[in-house]
């Protein structure tokens, strides 16, 4: 494929207080093989250096276009509002989070498996995972033999748990025109609305797999995924996205099931937490988050499952450790991290 003359992608950074790691970010849109791009960073009214840098490189490239809100988004708001300034006649769009970056061949490799099957809406590829001692490869499972797979199937594998493929934006390429139908691409606010997305928009498309490593995704301490993680909040978006999507690719009986399971490792963590004198804010939290989900906060199931902890604690307390230690590392490697930047 001819890079300089192949479709428009429309390259999004949606960022507040990104100077740390921007330029590196920037860096590798512009070491691109592939030369047909737009750039949209969309600053969130940061308060440190981040429009300052952004500016610099739309001065030295004017396929870089550097927007700023004057007031502080939330963090999905932020991401539709930048979906919203893409070109009218780009084809694609790659959302690259503002720390991290891609590799020289990323958009050539995905743009190339969309060309040749145009009933891709979305293009996923393996990546590179890590910060300090925690380095892992996600979007592992496919058969490398699988480079196009239907999207009911690639949605039916992730609501039932079988199979996580979908990504974070940073390591997903999407179709313009998915994007222009939907005035909400994210469609709803909280941090897992990228994988929503994917499970919404691929009732009617396939899914590409480019099976390398394209992109590298930052972990450390200051990003929004640390919340996610310590309030488990990925178990309640599994829960809200069965109920609003599971019509769609399961049956009644596999969608109920799903959820009861899902309810349950729900149930099992707040079991632990209880352990860890979590405050009222806490408690509050996923009160509220189990009634948005149309559950009613079950105080007898979370006793039960308290009693259930003190009682295995005391018969094996090295197991127990051992198997909290073994959750932890399994969040971390199959969860994952999802939007950090504004």
């Amino acid at each position: 494929m001819n890079t300089k003359s192949g479709p428009l992608v429309s390259v999004v950074t949606p960022v507040y207080n990104g100077e740390k790691f921007l330029r590196e970010c920037i860096e590798s849109v512009l070491a691109q093989n592939y030369d047909n791009w737009e750039y949209v960073i969309l600053n969130n009214a940061s308060a440190d250096g981040t429009l300052e840098i952004a500016e610099e490189y739309s001065r030295r490239d004017s396929r870089i276009r550097v927007f700023s809100n004057d007031e502080l988004l939330p963090i999905i708001a932020n991401h539709n509002k930048a979906f919203g300034l893409i070109a009218e006649d780009s084809k694609y769009c790659k959302v690259v989070s503002a720390d991290d970056w891609i590799y020289p061949e990323c958009l050539e490799k995905m743009v190339g498996l969309a060309e040749a099957n145009p009933s891709v809406g979305i293009v996923g590829a393996y990546q590179l995972s890590g910060g300090s001692d925690i380095w892992y490869v996600r979007n592992i499972g496919l058969s490398y033999a699988q480079s196009v797979v239907p999207g009911r199937d690639i949605c039916r594998a992730h609501l039932l748990g079988t199979l996580r493929v979908l990504g974070n934006p940073t390591s997903v390429m999407y179709r313009a025109d998915l994007i222009r139908d939907d005035d909400e691409f994210f469609p709803n606010p909280t941090q897992e609305a990228d994988v929503s997305a994917c499970v919404k928009h691929l009732r009617y498309a396939d899914f590409g797999f480019v099976h390398q490593i394209l992109a590298h995704e930052r972990i450390h301490h200051n990003r929004a995924t640390t919340s996610s993680l310590e309030s488990n909040a990925y178990v309640s978006a599994e829960i809200s996205d069965c109920r609003e999507y599971g019509d769609w690719y399961l049956t009644r009986r596999e969608k109920e099931e799903r959820i009861g399971e899902l309810l349950s490792e729900y149930y099992a963590y707040l079991s632990v937490s209880a352990f860890k004198f979590k405050d009222r804010e806490f408690w509050n939290y996923h009160i509220g988050r189990l009634s948005d989900l149309g559950c009613e906060f079950d105080r007898m199931r979370l006793y039960k499952g308290i009693a259930a902890k003190a009682f295995d604690s005391m018969l094996n307390p090295k197991g127990t450790f051992q198997t909290i230690s073994k959750r932890v590392r399994m969040y971390y490697m199959f969860k994952g991290a999802r939007l950090r930047s504004y």
